[in-house]
């Protein structure tokens, strides 16, 4: 494993040599800066008190942009809506009874013993939330974590969990776009007032505010409807694990609304699963995606003893 290990660490060293600027020809393979992620980090290894220190510390020592959690409220047993990530139509491999714990505190969690990742959800299922409420939830781990929140957010899929949630599922998109715009209105500061079709509220003040006025807002899903709605109001799109073309496609889509509806198209970052073990596998998805203009990779919460390393590797190679 140790000779394999070294091997890997000269691999990457004669990688970086030909990949930076400086050392590449003009005809040779290139990647601009890429930040990294790592996801489902409040599953697994993630979802137990030390666990979720172990990992936590593991990715910022790492070198990790930032640590990106998942969210469901509850799974319910035999579920028939269809996962849209996994051609089985199951997410997990079909397993139902594991742990998940509640995003924004796990990331309040491991706010509180690191000092420089950022936390971000990947993502929250807002159409099953009070977004006044949790417009005042992110706003304060925002103030708390020194302005390191990041909300990935979704229009969710798993009609079974509405339903148990007493969430209207049928009309999810319309309420996202809603819930999105109250939680911005709110984090401005100030008396805010907002008329919508599902809130409506008066001379409402919310405090504390985020530490730089607002939270990024990022928006998933592989679906045209989601790259639409990330070009028209997302300050990033993330179309998860899809396949190279998949996500060139639904890129050009968000730059093309960007711009029709009088956006900068480069302001909106793009983020992607790279989902493959370390090695050659790993490195060649993370320069695919980088062809295509993606800029932040979110690779799987390998277990903590070799995350750190992997991300240094990474970041070295790539960052």
């Amino acid at each position: 494993d140790e000779e394999v290990l070294v091997r890997h660490v000269a691999s990457l060293a004669l990688r970086r040599a030909v990949l930076r600027p400086e050392a590449a020809p003009a005809s040779g393979p290139m990647v601009d800066r890429m930040k990294f992620g790592i996801m489902f980090a409040n599953t697994g290894h993630g979802s137990t008190p030390a666990g979720a220190t172990a990992v936590a510390t593991a990715a910022e020592s790492g070198g990790f942009e930032a640590i990106w959690t998942v969210e469901h409220v509850v799974v319910p047993s035999g579920y028939e809506s269809k996962y849209p990530y996994d051609p089985s139509g199951k997410m997990a491999g079909g397993a139902e009874d594991f742990d998940l714990p509640d995003p924004l505190i796990w990331l309040t969690w491991v706010a509180a013993t690191t000092e420089r990742i950022k936390l971000a959800t990947g993502i929250l299922i807002v159409p099953q939330r009070n977004p006044v409420i949790t417009a005042k939830e992110l706003a304060t781990l925002d103030h708390l974590s020194g302005g390191r929140m990041v909300l990935g957010v979704g229009a969710g899929w798993l009609a079974e969990e509405f339903d148990a949630l007493n969430a209207s599922f049928d009309d999810r998109g319309k309420r996202l776009d809603e819930y999105i715009a109250v939680m911005r209105a709110l984090w401005e500061g100030g008396k805010t007032t907002f008329d919508g079709d599902f809130f409506q509220f008066q001379d409402c003040i919310s405090k504390p505010a985020p530490v730089d006025g607002t939270i990024p807002v990022i928006v998933g899903g592989h679906s045209k409807t989601a790259a639409r709605r990330a070009g028209r109001l997302g300050d990033g799109f993330f179309p998860g694990s899809a396949s190279t073309t998949e996500i060139a496609e639904l890129i050009t889509l968000v730059r093309q609304t960007a711009e029709e509806h009088g956006r900068d198209p480069d302001a909106i970052e793009m983020i992607a699963g790279a989902v493959a073990p370390p090695g050659p596998k790993l490195d060649e998805r993370v320069e695919k995606l980088a062809e295509i203009g993606v800029t932040h990779a979110i690779v799987p919460t390998f277990p903590p003893d070799s995350l750190a390393e992997i991300g240094q590797q990474l970041v070295a190679t790539y960052g």
